[in-house]
């Protein structure tokens, strides 16, 4: 498991890798571009044999890719779908140029409107982006439920895949607080092994490429999507750790998105109280 955080890539994506061995990261998340702009960032050849060169040396073992949140690529706007369409393809091309290993998308939203003809929507864009791009892979973010946002259950995710055209690049994030928040319960060890095999069922494991860590201010099922540190929340400190160590995520990139304790960022603070829950998951598990 390559328990990390989210990062800024200030600077030039190589200084996200020094910002996350300064916090003891296995893996690293950062978006490629202003999370709430559409102006796209390219990095130039330099920027990428630097951010390259900075991975040879360091401690980190992977890296994702955060779309940006505008992306809708189900909106019922041509507009819209047509600057996420642009957006997602450079963000492809920059995680395919780093070597990311996906891009997170939040696949889009129906708003008011009728969710089987958004998911088609979505579903269009994507495959265009995916057509448009190299090889990077894609990663379906589950979402909390809240102002129709499409993937709030497995059965929405398989949906979408199947809409996106099914191919090998198309994989999925779980986030544990949006799982949380759509109803599905993960507070202990075997309620979050009974998660898995219905998302086994209805998904299949093998779609699942990356994970978000984040516990829940909210209580189960209430679709609300907000952040508290992990083991402070609803989920709470036995749900985290059986999170942190479940067997079946092993060799996935984990990513904590914060706030943190300091407020603002993760710090190496918060990496090691992720891996002080993974240890005690882990000796719960030694024990059963």
């Amino acid at each position: 498991m390559l328990i990390g955080a989210h990062v800024s890539p200030a600077g030039g994506p190589a200084n996200a890798v020094a910002r996350g061995e300064e916090r003891a990261c296995k893996s690293i998340q950062i978006f490629n571009q202003s999370p709430r702009a559409w102006r796209p960032r390219i990095y130039s050849d330099e920027e990428v044999a630097a951010f390259h060169e900075a991975m040879q040396g360091s401690e980190v073992d992977a890296l994702l890719i955060h779309a940006v949140y505008l992306i809708n690529c189900a909106s019922d706007d041509k507009e819209i779908r047509d600057k996420s369409l642009e957006a997602l393809i450079h963000a492809l091309r920059g995680g395919h140029a780093l070597g990311a290993v996906g891009v997170v998308l939040h696949p889009g939203s129906a708003k008011a409107g009728e969710v089987g003809p958004a998911i088609e929507r979505a579903g269009n864009v994507i495959q265009e982006a995916l057509k448009e791009s190299e090889a990077s892979a894609l990663h379906l973010e589950d979402t909390a439920g809240a102002g129709g946002t499409l993937g709030r259950s497995f059965e929405e995710l398989a949906r979408l895949i199947e809409a996106c055209g099914g191919g090998k690049r198309i994989g999925i994030c779980l986030d544990s607080c949006h799982l949380h928040a759509s109803g599905y319960d993960m507070r202990t060890a075997e309620s979050l092994s009974d998660v898995l095999d219905e998302f086994d069922r209805i998904v299949g494991l093998d779609r699942l490429r990356s994970l978000h860590v984040n516990d829940s201010v909210n209580p189960l099922g209430s679709n609300r999507d907000r952040h508290v540190n992990l083991g402070e929340g609803e989920i709470g400190a036995e749900g985290m750790a059986a999170f942190l160590s479940e067997p079946r995520f092993d060799g996935l990139p984990v990513v904590f998105e914060g706030p943190g304790h300091a407020g603002k960022n993760v710090e190496r603070e918060d990496i090691e109280n992720a891996l002080a829950l993974r240890e005690r998951g882990l000796q719960q598990r030694r024990r059963s």
